[in-house]
């Protein structure tokens, strides 16, 4: 076992950041803690780090208890957002720094910094300074110096966004290959979902301190379980709508939406009581111009050569986003109907749990 939480919490006076928070995290596998800006992911990961004292609760890796073990004893390495480089040292030094700390034979040292150096494509600039260096080889640098500590565990508190957009895609593809060479179990933190659906093999969606869904990548955007996660993974967002539920025939489930008689039509085995509000939840991609569908006027249409976006508005002022592949028809300003399939309409209650 990699990384194991039991009823982890953490409380700043009468705040509680993190409420009984537990997860497995296999050995070797890629796992991202993600969510909006005060969830607590930052600090669940520098609570696993030993940077943060455990408020209850308790920290295991690799089936040892390391709840009150020192840092430096846990076997782990952090990467941070602002590389923490010391500037008067070359990148030999700077990867070696922790090495030589800890008196480890000069052969071992040179050893461990120049295969680092090798996975990470940074044998030509060991000679250099970091001033000398581009964002993403500063950041291949504050990696290496983890990597030579060979630590059962790697830590990443959003370290690419620091990072211009290209750069975070080439760091991206670099933290996968790199996570594939190593077969090390990683732990990465970030607010930004992208990141975490090309990253991860395992994400941890948190809000208000609890851990709202944890699983494969396209199983939350697939299979959410409730209306936050639905909407806070996949970009555009998925559409909401508010609906009452019309008719029921075994499982099959008519929704009549807000302000008119537009209906969408879904499958839903759990009880479901008739009038019930309830709001509907439908991804951009499956959303498609049709008759006698919802009637949206288009107010502004993005057209990206292979993809297009369409931004409308419902007759209730309700936001709509379209996703179309390979459309060039310019329909800024036009009315249009859209429909949508009945296994890709979700439908959660008004306390936001997913309804199936």
């Amino acid at each position: 076992m990699g990384v194991r939480l039991t009823n982890v919490a953490k409380s700043f006076g009468s705040f509680q950041a993190l409420k009984d928070v537990s997860m497995e995290i296999p050995t070797g596998s890629f796992a991202v803690f993600v969510g909006p800006s005060g969830c607590g992911k930052s600090t669940l990961l520098r609570m696993i780090a030993g940077l943060e004292e455990t408020s209850g609760g308790q920290i295991a890796i690799d089936d040892r208890d390391v709840t009150a073990v020192e840092p430096a004893d846990r076997q782990v390495a952090m990467v941070f957002q602002n590389y923490a480089l010391y500037p008067h040292l070359s990148v030999f030094e700077n990867m070696a720094f922790s090495l030589r700390l800890a008196r480890r034979p000069k052969e071992e040292v040179n050893r461990r910094v120049q295969e680092a150096a090798r996975i990470l494509q940074l044998e030509d600039h060991l000679p250099k300074k970091p001033s000398q260096l581009s964002g993403g080889q500063r950041q291949r640098v504050a990696i290496g110096r983890a990597i030579v500590r060979q630590p059962k565990v790697f830590l990443f508190d959003e370290p690419l966004s620091n990072l211009d957009a290209e750069l975070r895609v080439q760091m991206r593809l670099e933290l996968t290959r790199l996570h594939r060479k190593l077969g090390a179990t990683m732990i990465y933190v970030t607010h930004d979902q992208v990141e975490a659906m090309t990253l991860a093999d395992r994400i941890f969606v948190l809000k208000g301190g609890v851990v709202q869904q944890a699983g494969a990548p396209l199983t939350l955007y697939d299979d959410p379980d409730n209306r936050f996660v639905a909407g806070f993974i996949g970009s555009p967002a998925m559409n909401f709508l508010p609906a009452v539920i019309e008719a029921r025939e075994g499982e099959r489930v008519t929704l009549r939406l807000e302000g008119g008689d537009h209906r969408f039509e879904t499958q839903l085995a759990g009880d479901a009581a008739l009038g019930q509000p309830v709001e509907i939840g439908v991804r951009p991609e499956h959303l498609q111009i049709a008759d006698n569908g919802l009637p949206v006027q288009v107010e502004v249409a993005e057209e990206l050569g292979d993809v297009s976006y369409l931004y409308a508005r419902t007759a209730t002022g309700r936001e709509i986003v379209v996703q179309r592949q390979g459309s060039r028809d310019r329909l800024d300003g036009q009315t249009v109907q859209l429909s949508a399939t009945p296994r890709n309409v979700l439908v959660f209650d008004a306390g936001g749990a997913r309804l199936r």
